[in-house]
């Protein structure tokens, strides 16, 4: 299935349901972590009222070990 555009709301949404948590907050990016088992993963995600592009998308969700299936899944 394609990635749709995603809305960073609706992106930060998915990221909290797939376990990461706020860490800070900074103007308007949000930085989340997930710790499992030892592994840390990082993202920030730039809040805005435009959709976020593929590759800046494609770029988190490598940073979050999340994959485009899942994503899809979680946006649900």
């Amino acid at each position: 299935m394609k990635l749709r555009q995603v809305k960073p709301k609706d992106l930060l949404r998915a990221l909290l349901k797939a376990g990461f948590i706020i860490k800070r907050k900074r103007g308007s990016h949000v930085f989340l972590e997930f710790v499992s088992d030892g592994e840390v993963r990082l993202t920030s995600v730039s809040i805005h009222s435009r959709p976020i592009p593929r590759g800046t998308l494609k770029a988190i969700l490598k940073q979050t070990g999340i994959s485009e299936d899942e994503l899809i899944r979680l946006l649900k």
